[in-house]
């Protein structure tokens, strides 16, 4: 492939066209290794970027590198201009969405938290699998994630090192709110269903389908990657498909993502099953914004 690891695409200089120079390749390409191998020859070792893309499984850093931009491209001189890596940090760096899969900002109805407060919390704990945390509230679990639901200062708090610290994510807010709130004593019943089994099926459809897309662009042709992905949010790992995993999303929620690979006769698909019990625990458009929250996850690389 023409573009390397880097993101540089060598189709469009004029060294790769005149012969004086080849392509990098992807960290994962024959060209990759090649390259290096031509490096340590002739400089006497091999590209930073391109030698640490190899030795991770990273095809492209500015797609699939949680860690982009590292300092092997802020302490070189080239490819990228310092003003580029600090857009890229600056842009990276907000956490959340702050707009639902329609694209409307998301706001947090305060009749919420009003609501979750004037609730018995020995309940919801044990309807949601939370634990109290007086005085502040309660305390959530959320893929690996551990969040105080502060109901003195309506807020989201992460712990960090020993200390809670305020998170602004309006959907991840709205979900947690919506579950606490909806969670009902039913446990797991282990049934796997589609989104066409569910009872409020009819919403997703239209402007509401899963929009799976993004994903499919991405990994539709590298199941290794989607793997990765989905390891890198903390997905275990399933039987079900050419990849495929299974992610614990609230205590009660776990979500089932499959991808089968395209080949010549058909092209990728990838699919999202739920436990057959959650609609007792979240409506259907929280299913839908939990769907967006954890794709999302995957395409970045983090969850929060």
């Amino acid at each position: 492939m023409p573009t390397g690891a880097c993101g540089i695409n060598c189709d469009a200089c004029r060294l790769k066209a005149q012969g004086l120079c080849s392509t990098c390749g992807p960290g994962m390409s024959e060209e990759s290794r090649q390259k290096m191998e031509a490096q340590v020859r002739i400089l006497g070792f091999p590209c930073p970027i391109l030698e640490c893309a190899s030795r991770n499984g990273i095809a492209y850093c500015l797609r699939d590198c949680p860690q982009f931009p590292c300092n092997r491209f802020s302490s070189g001189p080239y490819p990228f201009s310092e003003g580029f890596l600090k857009m890229q940090e600056r842009r990276r760096s907000k956490t959340g969405q702050a707009l639902d899969p329609t694209k409307e900002k998301i706001k947090v109805p305060p009749e919420y938290w009003e609501d979750l407060k004037r609730k018995d919390l020995v309940a919801i704990c044990r309807n949601a699998l939370a634990t109290e945390h007086p005085p502040e509230g309660l305390i959530l679990g959320f893929i690996g994630e551990t969040i105080l639901i502060d109901l003195q200062g309506s807020v989201l708090k992460i712990g960090r090192q020993g200390r809670w610290e305020k998170v602004s994510y309006p959907l991840l807010e709205l979900l947690s709110l919506v579950y606490l709130l909806k969670a009902s004593p039913d446990a797991l019943n282990g049934e796997m269903v589609s989104v066409q089994q569910l009872k409020t099926s009819h919403f997703f459809q239209g402007p509401h389908e899963l929009n799976l897309d993004p994903l499919i662009r991405r990994f539709g042709n590298d199941a290794e990657g989607f793997k990765s992905a989905a390891l890198n949010i903390g997905g275990e790992l399933q039987n079900l498909a050419d990849a495929s995993f299974k992610i614990l999303t609230f205590p009660k929620v776990p979500l089932y993502y499959l991808l089968w690979r395209g080949d010549e006769e058909f092209n990728p698909r990838l699919s999202v099953l739920f436990d057959g019990s959650i609609e007792k625990h979240l409506s259907a458009d929280a299913i839908w914004g939990l769907v967006s929250l954890v794709s999302d996850a995957l395409l970045k690389g983090s969850v929060l």
